[in-house]
């Protein structure tokens, strides 16, 4: 069973690898839901990691219908991450009536060729898991992060049952959201190739004097709290 774990600092990589993690998901935007991170972040981690980093790309939070300008830039940010040396890429885009945009999907794996790519939570956000399933396949990405089309992945356990089952070993199958240590054996019983977590804490800000008149956070977490991975919840789970 692959333990990946998204990651949205140095520091938590480190952490992560530290803690005997198969894989990172590397991701800018905590606050979006992960985008596409800095280069610099890119660089560091690629110095300092020695297990395989898959680089998001994702111009923006929000919805996976992604306009044209924004798909140039997905475009651009692929080659910079494979220039900076990422190991695989993760993405996904819709169209929208629900469906997988297969055509831009397939040319982003393409341009993303010879690294791999996860189809990321998009998937839940599509009309039919099945119908989605068949496209991501298309595509030519080699894995699929979903929830089981809920809010956690222990409520999206009868469609991912489903969809290994579906999947036939034609696609690696990553349950994530809400995965732990206590509930890791429902995944692993539901027949997934992969675990996803972010085996997050929240930290509290080192400073001092805190301005009560402005806010510069426009949602959690807030400018006075961080959040980093922790050890101890990740070793858990790959034990």
């Amino acid at each position: 069973m692959q333990i990946e774990v998204c990651s949205f600092s140095l520091n938590s990589c480190l952490v992560a690898q530290r803690a005997g993690a198969n894989r990172i998901e590397l991701c800018g935007g905590l606050a979006e839901g992960g985008t596409t991170p800095s280069a610099g972040l890119i660089q560091l981690v690629r110095q300092q990691v020695t297990i395989p980093i898959y680089v998001m790309i994702r111009p923006r939070g929000g919805d996976f219908f992604y306009s044209e300008t924004e798909f140039a830039v997905m475009k651009a940010d692929i080659q910079l991450a494979k220039a900076l040396g990422a190991d695989g890429l993760v993405l996904g885009l819709l169209k929208p009536d629900g469906s997988v945009d297969e055509e831009r999907t397939r040319q982003l794996v393409d341009l993303a060729n010879p690294l791999p790519v996860t189809f990321h939570r998009a998937f839940d956000m599509t009309r039919d898991p099945l119908e989605a399933l068949e496209a991501v396949i298309r595509s030519g990405a080699v894995r699929i992060l979903t929830s089981g089309q809920q809010q956690t992945a222990e409520g999206g356990l009868p469609v991912l049952r489903q969809l290994s089952q579906a999947a036939a070993g034609r696609i690696e199958i990553m349950a994530g959201a809400g995965v732990n240590a206590q509930n890791a054996h429902l995944f692993i019983e539901a027949g997934v190739d992969a675990l996803h977590l972010s085996g997050s804490q929240k930290e509290d800000s080192g400073m001092v004097f805190r301005q009560p008149s402005v806010s510069m956070a426009s949602s959690l977490p807030g400018e006075y709290e961080n959040v980093e991975a922790n050890e101890e919840k990740i070793r858990a789970i790959v034990l």
